[in-house]
């Protein structure tokens, strides 16, 4: 498994302040684009490239939704691992605060390394980054990705393909449990090379008597036309 120690250039530009104010405000933030055309071309052009997976999910078939993702096996593409590198640091004081906040014991190491070496030790030793295809009539239910005993609570989504010209629906969507209140819910359309990172449990929301937890669970609506690509980067591992 290679880790790189170069952060990745299309970061340099990131506001990293308006990034971690949009999480602790919403639980999610949406980047400008990061990748170029280009480079959501040759990650899309991955997806057919069974030899670099290591497991296959038909949506339909495990009642999760319809249409098709692929976990990637170690070692990972440079481009897919030097993200998950360099996200990982931009996150990391966002995800200790939220645990202080809800008065969780649990603290993150700052760097991608050593948390990884946590979760194999822990027994969660297979990749979770993973490429995504949707065809007209598919969608993805709303879920969480937890994988194991030890969860980051927050995780990345690029787009890969253009709304309106690769393909029509596929919102992503995101709904949040709010405690004794109507579920929000929050539908998005980013543009090729764009991100959104959101959390895949739950944030901190500050009320009259302190924090209090707001789970959030996302999901893909129905494609219409076209076929819509998205690369998923999770930074724990998977049992």
């Amino acid at each position: 498994m290679k880790i790189t120690d170069k952060p990745l250039p299309h970061l340099k530009n990131l506001d990293l302040a308006k990034l971690q104010s949009d999480l602790w405000e919403s639980g999610f933030a949406i980047t400008p684009p990061l990748l170029s055309k280009d480079e959501c071309h040759s990650l899309i052009q991955l997806f057919s490239n069974d030899a670099i997976y290591r497991k296959v999910v038909d949506m339909k078939r495990h009642g999760f939704g319809k249409g098709i993702y692929k976990y990637f096996s170690y070692p990972l593409p440079e481009l897919v691992a030097e993200l998950r590198e360099s996200l990982y640091p931009c996150f990391v004081d966002v995800a200790n605060g939220w645990n202080k906040a809800l008065g969780k014991e649990e603290t993150f190491p700052p760097t991608l390394k050593s948390f990884l070496e946590y979760c194999h030790n822990a027994g969660q030793n297979r990749p979770t980054p993973l490429l995504l295809k949707y065809e007209p009539g598919d969608f993805n239910c709303l879920h969480q990705d937890i994988y194991g005993k030890i969860a980051f609570p927050l995780q990345a989504a690029l787009f890969l393909s253009e709304p309106e010209e690769d393909y029509t629906g596929g919102e992503f969507v995101l709904v949040e449990q709010i405690p004794r209140a109507q579920s929000r819910a929050h539908v998005l359309r980013p543009k090729t090379g764009q991100m959104i990172v959101f959390t895949n449990q739950e944030h901190p929301v500050e009320g009259k008597r302190g924090y209090y937890r707001a789970k959030i669970r996302h999901g893909v609506s129905t494609l219409t036309a076209g076929n819509r690509y998205t690369l998923g980067v999770i930074f724990h591992d998977a049992e």
